[in-house]
């Protein structure tokens, strides 16, 4: 009997069984490979083995980062490139290092860098999920570990300042997205008519893309416009998460949506407030009780003041 796998992960939303690109990936190969995964959306990294999600636990054994997860499952004989040629392998490899070189700058910049989105859509999203305190400082540490990766494989010469590299990374991701929509073509998946590995990374970096109500969206109007992509996104949806998908689901209407959304987040907020409250007085309650059991005492002790004064010190000078 095979060992049980458990995948710890970010939650769903947006239509989607998870928000978080790396976490869509294992989750889409895993159904792919037909892996025995038990899925548990923790959203919150501090409760996973090494402080990371995703990350796949099997017996003793710990797994993070989408490729090495990827890689156990093949070790595992769960692998959705079996049928691959040598050369559609080839071709996948550098099809995924592509999408990280080209897409995954793009994708970071748009959910954590780009202001109008982080503020309106990432932080929400994610503060209303991570629990308090954590929420506080884990969404804005989030924000500048992707600032810090663009400006690390983007951000040398020739581009000098962020608004060049801003513009350089959305030029490579259009490109990028143009070349998976003409290799697409009218197939389905991008091997014929089973998916793989490389649908797996393609899946997860575009359906947040998709399917997030963004208020700054030129990457996703760029997406809108290839529609088979957008098939392609919503097939695997249809095909492999129905029932994950409809635990994200959207209303229908962009302004309920945003209503419940703003709804959930206040109430969130008043939920941190009592935390708070009830901290605060616990503590308060536990400092009065050692000073009144004189468990803890405070000596005052007045500090040995000059006779002399300003004046006092400028006659000692002056006499010098």
């Amino acid at each position: 009997m095979a060992a049980p796998m458990e995948l710890s992960c970010w939650s769903g939303g947006w239509g989607l069984p998870s928000v978080h690109p790396e976490s869509l990936i294992v989750m889409a190969y895993a159904r792919f490979a037909g892996a025995p995964v038990k899925v548990n959306a923790t959203d919150n990294p501090w409760k996973a083995p090494t402080g990371k999600l995703p990350a796949l636990i099997s017996e003793d054994t710990v797994i993070t980062q989408p490729t090495g997860i990827l890689s156990f499952l093949r070790k595992k004989k769960y692998n959705a490139d079996y049928e691959l040629s040598a050369k559609q392998g080839a071709d996948t490899l550098a099809y995924i290092a592509l999408l990280e070189e080209k897409l995954h700058p793009a994708l970071l910049h748009t959910f954590w860098v780009d202001a109008e989105n982080y503020c309106n859509v990432t932080r929400s999203w994610f503060a209303s999920k991570i629990p308090f305190p954590l929420n506080l400082y884990l969404p804005g540490k989030m924000s500048r570990a992707a600032l810090n990766r663009i400006l690390l494989t983007k951000g040398a010469s020739p581009f000098y300042s962020l608004i060049e590299v801003e513009a350089q990374i959305y030029r490579d991701a259009k490109e990028c997205l143009n070349l998976l929509s003409h290799r697409l073509g009218n197939s389905q998946f991008f091997f014929e008519n089973k998916p793989t590995s490389l649908d797996a990374f393609v899946f997860g970096f575009l359906a947040p893309l998709y399917k997030a109500s963004l208020p700054s969206a030129q990457l996703q109007q760029h997406i809108k416009q290839l529609p088979n992509l957008c098939d392609f996104c919503d097939n695997i949806l249809s095909a492999y998460f129905t029932s994950d998908a409809s635990n994200g689901r959207q209303p229908s209407q962009q302004s309920s949506t945003r209503t419940s959304e703003a709804d959930c987040f206040e109430a969130e907020r008043q939920k941190q407030r009592k935390q708070f409250l009830v901290t605060l007085i616990t503590l308060t309650a536990c400092a009065a009780y050692l000073f009144t059991s004189g468990f803890l005492s405070v000596e005052l002790q007045d500090d040995h003041i000059p006779e002399k004064g300003i004046a006092g010190q400028e006659e000692s000078i002056s006499g010098h």
